[in-house]
């Protein structure tokens, strides 16, 4: 059986311009990734969710709840500068954002949901929706 192969013209005289195009974007040092990392717990009568987000500002969070889904929103602004006397000899910045959703069993109550930043963690309290409860109807 014949083997196929791709022949990639570009990779032979520009590896690492294109190597660099595919990976995942960094910020910062370059060694932590632009992701929001969860812990989501749950108990009878609400969700806990803890979002790792540092470097973020508290101003720049947006949280949405609509129905049994959560949406996380982050605007990442992130400025290093390194000086000697009056010369930069560095200057790095990353403007961007970065997004998580997920979708719970049960629907949240938004009305009664809290949020609260604190060092680079948002925690998320999202009570249950007390489930509708049937009646029944007596014919006359």
């Amino acid at each position: 059986m014949a083997r196929l192969s791709v022949y990639d013209p570009f990779a032979e005289v520009f590896p690492e311009l294109f190597r660099s195009v595919l990976q995942p974007m960094r910020a910062g040092t370059g060694s932590e990734a632009l992701e929001i990392k969860l812990e989501v717990k749950e108990n009878d009568a609400a969700y806990t969710v803890q979002a790792e987000m540092p470097g973020v500002k508290k101003e720049d969070i947006h949280v949405q709840i609509d129905g049994n889904r959560v949406a996380i929103q982050a605007e990442v602004k992130r400025e290093s500068e390194q000086k000697e006397g009056e010369r930069v000899l560095r200057s790095e910045r990353y403007y961007g954002s970065v997004a998580r959703s997920f979708t719970l069993a049960n629907e949240v109550d938004d009305a009664k949901a809290t949020a609260r930043f604190d060092n680079g963690v948002l925690s998320l309290t999202l009570p249950k929706k007390a489930a509708p409860s049937s009646k029944r109807l007596t014919v006359e």
